[in-house]
């Protein structure tokens, strides 16, 4: 697979909410890296970040690309990751880049605005 057929792998995986097929895509010292939030490692920091919150309740997820461009191992995109939860959608704007090595991710950094997502989830019905 090349690079940008990895991270599409990756982004499906997480679409359907598969940890398993995620964590098998990323290598043992990836660094996951939610810019607005801090840096995990390893596949159970990646675990540790997918396996709560916002993607942990959602019942339905889409992490829709827009534009992916691809130079060598180097694969950057537009997306917009979207979270059904209690019945609204939450929408967040993603710019990302990932390095990817020997097939598997090693550097997955999203850039976001957290403000914008904090004001989504506080304006959700309770």
């Amino acid at each position: 697979m090349t690079a940008g057929e990895v991270v599409t792998e990756l982004i499906r995986a997480c679409e359907r909410n598969d940890l398993v097929a995620v964590l098998e895509l990323v290598t043992d010292d990836v660094e996951y890296d939610n810019v607005p939030i801090g840096k995990v490692h390893g596949p159970e920091g990646v675990r540790s970040v997918l396996g709560r919150g916002v993607t942990a309740e959602a019942s339905e997820m889409q992490w829709i690309v827009h534009r992916q461009v691809e130079e060598g191992s180097t694969v950057m995109h537009e997306r917009t990751d979207r979270f059904l939860v209690d019945g609204r959608w939450i929408e967040i704007p993603i710019a990302a880049v990932f390095e990817v090595r020997g097939g598997r991710v090693a550097l997955w950094r999203d850039y976001f605005d957290l403000e914008s997502y904090r004001s989504q989830r506080a304006a959700r019905p309770h």
